[in-house]
């Protein structure tokens, strides 16, 4: 069973369709990397195959969870990691790694099992005590992620997790992600970043709410330098 299946998956708000009857479907231990300039529908579709939002048709699967009718089942088995930093400022690395364990129902036995893993795992050792207001973008992403991932889901959603990061720490970033997924864990991406898509076993590029098209990043490049230059093209082609 696919970990993550979507079918004619469509949002709309008004008279705005933000996500227009789109289907895919992602294999267990893939990462794959949805792609699309701001305002494109990636955060509208991760929020509803996150529970956060309801469809306003179409069908959609995560975990073995209906989106629509078991969004409290699909909570449970995902982690999320959104574009805005979510971690309390006041609090210390030690202190928000606390608190997510407990949001996230960790046993008290288990707790400081999960805050050494996610320390070494972020590369945060000796760092406990400081704030996230004390840290680089770059520490804080990584604080994040370790927070998302406390409860280790096997489906992992990242909302353009690098924005506003240097090209050093999200290439940082980047080997985590890659660490899980060998780990068998999924990792559904969004991001702009074309460097960051070759990254990605597949991908799917998304425009004005709809999926213009799905592949490899071999598959896409192909006869062509760049993944920036095969979404040009895409836009190109939809506009006419």
């Amino acid at each position: 069973m696919d970990a993550i299946q979507v079918t004619n998956l469509t949002k709309i708000f008004g008279k705005f369709t933000a996500v227009n009857g789109i289907s895919f479907s992602v294999p267990q231990g893939e990462i794959f990397g949805f792609l699309g300039p701001n305002g494109s529908g990636k955060s509208t579709t991760i929020r509803m195959l996150c529970g956060i939002l309801s469809s306003t048709s179409g069908e959609g699967s995560v975990g073995g969870y209906n989106i629509n009718t078991q969004s409290e089942k699909v909570k449970e088995v995902i982690g999320y990691m959104s574009q805005k930093f979510s971690l309390y400022e006041d609090l210390s690395v030690s202190q928000n790694i606390d608190f997510y364990s407990g949001i996230y129902g960790i046993p008290r036995d288990k707790k400081q099992e999960k805050k050494n893993w996610i320390l070494e795992m972020a590369g945060l050792k000796g760092k406990e005590n400081l704030t996230p207001k004390e840290l680089s973008g770059g520490w804080k992403q990584r604080l994040a992620l370790g927070c998302a991932v406390i409860h280790q889901p096997k489906i992992i959603f990242l909302d353009e997790p690098t924005a506003g990061v240097d090209p050093i720490s999200r290439r940082n970033f980047w080997d985590l992600i890659q660490d899980l997924s060998e780990q068998g864990i999924t990792i559904f991406v969004t991001t702009h970043y074309m460097d960051e898509a070759e990254h990605c076993n597949r991908l799917a590029f998304i425009y004005n709410g709809d999926l213009i098209s799905t592949g490899t990043p071999r598959e896409l490049k192909k006869g062509v330098d760049s993944l920036e230059t095969v979404f040009v093209n895409l836009i190109q082609q939809h506009d006419k």
